[in-house]
């Protein structure tokens, strides 16, 4: 009994040392787990009403969200889709490269600090995440982390470059 509660406690007081992005990096990893194998229905939005589906997402999610343009990377946006997330409603928007691999972004009000750059990673999927003003980022795709890492590089360097010219 006694080793069963202080299991209990621990579990607890390890859980609340994780960073709000983490929080945010698994949620974002389950989705992408969750719409990736989608044929007919990944997204709500297609890619192709970019303008109208950042409005949209960017007020839902109550802040000015960006959407990069990933083809240096060679991927093309598929489209996005509202979600809910850790502190409210989270944007998810969905690439796809000529082979058919798939990565996403997914972007919440962040909770927790700004943060550096970090890796997570399960069997299958992997994802980048940070923290940066109010919003919390994860791009989530393929367990291959050169290739990720390439994506998530794209990404963050198109959204601090736009936050550049805002400021």
């Amino acid at each position: 009994l006694a080793g069963g509660a202080t299991g209990w406690f621990a579990h607890g007081a390890s859980a609340g040392t994780r960073s709000g992005s983490f929080a945010v990096a698994n949620g974002a990893l389950d989705a992408y787990r969750l719409y990736v194998v989608e044929v007919r229905h990944p997204v709500e939005v297609p890619g192709t009403e970019r303008q109208h589906m950042t409005q949209w997402l960017s007020k839902r999610v109550g802040e000015e969200l960006r959407v990069p343009d990933l083809q240096s990377v060679g991927l093309k946006l598929v489209g996005g889709r509202l979600l809910p997330g850790p502190t409210g409603a989270a944007a998810f928007y969905m690439y796809e490269g000529a082979s058919g691999e798939r990565f996403t972004i997914y972007c919440a009000k962040a909770s927790a600090p700004p943060s550096a750059f970090r890796y997570t990673a399960g069997e299958r999927a992997a994802a980048f995440y940070w923290a940066d003003g109010k919003v919390a980022y994860v791009v989530s795709g393929p367990a291959d982390r050169e290739k990720l890492e390439k994506v998530a590089k794209a990404a963050y360097e198109q959204m601090e470059r736009d936050d550049a010219k805002r400021s």
